[in-house]
């Protein structure tokens, strides 16, 4: 690939853009970092935008372009200048620019838009920044300082490219000479040779696969091409083929967990089977296509997929997310659908780390969060579609390996997915031109990283441009309600090779590569097939629906190219150049694949260490006084605002969202889930999403941990109005390495517990993901796993949105009622992570300090939350919250604060009524907890258990319907602007909601308060 720098071929300019009024957020942020980073001098930066652009353009053009596109006369100055420029000496300057061949989605909207202007001599452009450093004392840094403050805190490496002074500009180039195409001699490799093969080429599978591989290519006779072994290792790897889930596990004393001895599929075992069991009609598709899809009505069917992206989120924060947002949109899109929301569940490493803990390649918790926060809004907001519901959560041991959940969900006409190709039918790309971006990001991410990934896996990164999946959206519905295509999937991990091979696994197909549209030439063949390049969908279209879908794709500027036919002979050829480069069996490809053997036992206690505590004994008896306790429980980062990430994102556009992130009349309290109504439906049904997780529960016990995510995703949702009868679920899974047996211990009890509960609530899956080898490995060797990570989220039908509930509270006359089996524990819980300071960085942070195994599942609750669903339906409920972090506590403060008014509760009728659940669900006789009985009332946390407010005059009628349930009455609204709480023993405590309040933005506010000041956020609190 050759890239043109300063223009070989045209003359080269450069926009320099200021502000009139540089922004003192922004540079105390980058302030505040040089700080950290020892930098104490650096007083101010300044930030500039550069814009290259080449071509034979004339004066009056370069000016319209300065005022017209570049800058804004209002707030901004541009300075045009030709390049070569330079710099003088001593300058305190940083320039930054992408590293040739990353996608700069701008440039290329400045192409477009000099078109648009008609300034047809402008052939190519590309982006940068500038940073003006100002120091206290007049002075300048030195070089290393400044590319220390380059390095860390304004540049991404993987992406980035930085100097000192002034900055060149690059330019794709055109390079026509042939990139060969390598033969490997797979068929006649001995096994350190392949061994050493897979190493080379990144392709992280298996000695077994490895060995299927070479005699494969012995049968045939021949080597294998690069093409092929790449394609190969791509079908075949962890994240595209998820062979832990398929894989065949012996269980060393399962007995004692009450696990077979073997288990043959976790997916077909346990989830698949809880959904085959449940056997809802109302499912449409489970399990077969990029989303699953449920009925919503007799004209539409919705659809739902949550994704993650998690490696590439470690090395490049922002192109991570946003490419993880604009992926699970594409697969939304794959089923027909529009989409109608955007989810995002982010998991980081603990807020006071700072700058200070480094993830992969060194990348701080604040520069990952920042980055990531910032991804998920660009590509949502520019889409035009809501971000929603989500969730942030921290835990020591995401700051090397955060986690990225993304989820959108989608509405289409009855009958609009079709998914079978036929025979002949062309085989079409539309959307983003390939590069050499993402290239063998499926086997990066079924890969543990290390310190070296950040200089590696540069090339598996992609960058979004979601202008451009927007237009090709929009094309793929029309192209929809005109009936154009009989078969659809997207490019994602893979690219090419996975979209296409997928779609040609029965039938077989034959591809001319030569005809894919190019971001810039020098790619090899197998980069072209294997680059996951962003915005591309591949459809197969009838051969005289062409004419008509060309039409679509020019009226919606989107490009497209016909890459050959499916042919029906069961062998997928792709010829490049008139050169045969892949020849493969879909029957190998797709089924050739050995069945992974693994095994799965108990994990074992450290040597050396002291067995884990009862709850009991973990509670302390030298509580803190409760008012204040109250107060600090409701600054932890589990429970404090986030409204630093999500008021960055839109969650009114397209204006179907009934309740969104916040509640009440200031939007001030959180809410439990998003009811959403889709423009194109009639009546007042509704479609309610949320989730459930906690990573504190996944490290205590993972049945445990995934049988309260499901109960909070289905508990949620009917907090929100959904019916619990018509509730569906999403898995995602996020592991360690799979290969450790203890790792598949965790992931056998958390997959049991999947069927168990979600049976119970009759809630089937019909969609998940699977993500292992979440873990960093340091320079010591030593290798730090994520905790085990279950994500439920779920999609319900709101029978009447009219009647869904918010979590403010309404009245301050309302009856408070605590429905559920009250159970709360100690371990765990926010509680104990506040008390005992659990939440530390470093090494005790990374061992499991404290017993027990959080709260388990309530057997009572599915009753539960369909008589609550009936009072709602009967108009009885004013608000409802569910109790989850921080407990009973921290869900009436919420509710306090959205409803800008106090209550009174009573903790004595909580007493008499307290139980105990074993891990199978039995109610056993609860010891005393002593002192801390309070406490653990208040703060402890359990599953099942909602906080309902009821008018005075209706609570007989919510009594009826109640009937034979746990469900009783604690307190009543107050107009007084406290919380007071009478004790089990006598008296009471009293704080005020300011005190709450002023606690619950802490976190926001102090800890994320740079990213806040970066956005310009005011506070508020939320």
């Amino acid at each position: 690939m050759v890239f043109i720098c300063m223009g070989n071929q045209s003359p080269v300019y450069r926009f320099t853009i200021r502000e009139l009024r540089p922004g003192a957020r922004s540079s105390a942020v980058i302030v505040r970092g040089a700080g950290r980073l020892g930098l104490v001098k650096v007083s101010a930066v300044l930030r500039s935008e550069i814009y290259f652009v080449s071509g034979n353009i004339a004066p009056g053009e370069l000016d319209l372009l300065g005022r017209s596109l570049f800058s804004d006369p209002v707030t901004q100055e541009f300075q045009i200048e030709t390049c070569p420029i330079s710099s003088p000496a001593g300058e305190n300057v940083i320039e930054i620019a992408y590293h040739p061949g990353v996608t700069d989605p701008v440039a290329d909207e400045i192409l477009r838009s000099a078109r648009e202007l008609g300034i047809s001599g402008l052939v190519a452009a590309s982006t940068g920044q500038r940073y003006e450093i100002i120091c206290t004392d007049g002075s300048s840094l030195g070089s290393a300082e400044l590319g220390l403050l380059a390095s860390r805190l304004l540049a991404n490496p993987v992406v980035q490219r930085y100097v000192i002074g002034s900055i060149e500009p690059s330019f794709p180039g055109r390079d026509e000479t042939a990139v060969p195409v390598e033969l490997l001699p797979v068929n006649s490799l001995d096994d350190e040779g392949l061994k050493a093969l897979n190493l080379e080429r990144r392709a992280a599978l298996d000695f077994e696969e490895l060995l299927s591989i070479r005699r494969y290519f012995a049968s045939e006779g021949r080597a294998c091409t690069d093409v092929e072994f790449e394609m190969i290792a791509q079908t075949w790897s962890e994240h595209c083929f998820h062979k832990t889930f398929k894989a065949l596990i012996e269980v060393e004393g399962g007995e004692k967990a009450g696990l077979p001895p073997r288990v043959d599929n976790i997916l077909r075992s346990y989830i698949k089977a809880a959904t085959d069991e449940i056997a809802a009609p109302w499912i449409v598709s489970a399990f077969k296509d990029n989303a699953g899809i449920m009925e919503f009505d007799d004209e539409y069917d919705i659809s739902f997929k949550v994704e993650t992206h998690n490696h590439p989120s470690a090395i490049e924060p922002f192109g991570g997310a946003n490419t993880g947002v604009g992926g699970v949109i594409r697969d939304v899109v794959a089923v027909s659908a529009r989409p109608i929301a955007v989810t995002d569940v982010l998991c980081f490493g603990l807020p006071e780390l700072g700058e200070d803990g480094s993830g992969a390649g060194g990348l701080s918790v604040e520069h990952i969060r920042s980055g990531v926060v910032a991804g998920v809004q660009d590509y949502g907001n520019k889409m035009g579609i809501p971000t929603v519901n989500g969730g942030i959560h921290y835990h020591a041991k995401y700051a090397a390996n955060p986690l990225v959940y993304c989820g959108c969900a989608g509405i289409a006409p009855k009958g609009a997915f079709f998914s079978k190709p036929n025979i002949g039918d062309r085989i079409v790309v539309l959307g983003g031109r390939t590069g050499r971006d993402g290239i063998r990001g499926a086997t990066f991410s079924s890969m543990t990283m290390d310190g070296a990934t950040f200089e590696t896996a540069g090339s598996s990164v992609q960058i979004g441009a979601p202008i451009v999946e927007k237009k090709v959206t929009e094309a793929i519905i029309a192209a929809r309600d005109a009936g154009l295509y009989s078969g659809i999937t997207d490019c994602g991990a893979g690219g090419l090779s996975s979209a296409v091979g997928e779609m040609a696994s029965v039938l077989g197909g034959s591809v001319d590569l030569s005809e894919v549209r190019l971001k810039y030439s020098g790619l090899a063949p197998w980069e072209i097939w294997l680059s996951e390049a962003q915005e591309r969908m591949v459809i197969a279209v009838p051969p005289e629906n062409m004419k008509a879908l060309a039409a679509i794709c020019d009226g919606n500027d989107v490009e497209y190219c016909d890459l050959g036919f499916f042919t029906g002979d069961g062998r997928l050829v792709v010829r490049y150049r008139d050169e045969k480069i892949l020849d493969l069996s879909c029957e190998f490809l797709h089924h050739g694949m050995p069945q992974r053997q693994l095994t799965a036992a108990a994990p074992t206690t450290p040597p050396g260490s002291d067995p884990a505590p009862t709850e009991q004994s973990t509670l302390p008896s030298n509580l803190p006084p409760l008012a204040e306790l109250y107060v600090k429980m409701m600054s932890h980062h589990a429970i404090a605002s986030k409204e630093w990430a999500i008021r960055r994102y839109d969650h009114e556009v397209q204006g179907a969202t009934k309740t969104g992130p916040f509640a009440g009349t200031l939007q001030s309290g959180p809410s439990d889930a998003a009811v959403i109504k889709p423009l194109e439906t009639k009546g007042r049904k509704g479609i309610a999403i949320s989730n459930g997780f906690n990573p504190r529960y996944g490290e205590a016990d993972s049945y445990n941990a995934a049988a309260s995510a499901i109960d909070e995703a289905v508990r949620n949702a009917v907090a929100s109005g959904a019916d619990p009868d018509r509730i569906a679920i999403v898995d995602n899974f996020c592991w360690g390495d799979p290969q450790k047996p203890e790792n598949l211990w965790t992931l056998l009890r958390a997959s049991q517990a999947c069927k168990d509960a979600s049976v119970a609530h009759k809630a089937p899956f019909f969609c998940g993901k699977d993500s292992f080898n979440n873990e960093f490995e340091g320079t010591d060797g030593e290798r730090i796993a994520i905790p085990p990570s279950l994500l439920i989220s779920a999609m319900g039908i709101v029978p009447d949105i009219a009647f869904a509930p918010t979590t403010d509270l309404k009245s301050t006359s309302g009856i408070l009622y605590l429905a559920g089996e009250f159970s709360p524990v100690f371990s765990a819980s926010v509680l104990q992570d506040n008390l005992f300071d659990a939440s530390m960085a470093g090494s005790e942070a990374d061992s499991k300090a404290y017993g027990g195994s959080g709260p388990a599942f309530s057997h009572a609750a599915p009753s539960v939350y369909r008589a609550l669903h009936a009072t709602m339906r009967a108009s009885l409920v004013l608000s409802c919250h569910d109790l989850s972090d921080g407990g009973l506590g921290a869900a009436l403060a919420e509710m306090c604060l959205g409803g800008g008014f106090g209550s009174d509760i009573d903790l004595r009728s909580l007493e008499r009524e307290l139980c105990s659940l074993a891990p199978n669900g039995e109610i056993l006789p609860r010891r005393q907890a002593g002192q801390g009985l309070d406490a653990l009332l208040l703060f402890g946390e359990t599953n099942g258990c909602l906080l309902v407010e009821v008018s005075p005059e209706k609570t007989d009628d919510f009594e009826s319907l109640m009937t034979g349930l746990p469900c009783r009455r604690i307190g009543n609204c107050s107009p007084e602007r406290r919380i007071e709480v009478r004790l089990t023993g006598g008296g009471s405590i009293s704080v005020g909601l300011s005190a709450i309040g002023g606690a619950y933005v802490a976190e926001s506010s102090i800890a994320l308060g740079e990213r806040a000041g970066k956005s310009g956020e005011s506070g508020g609190i939320l």
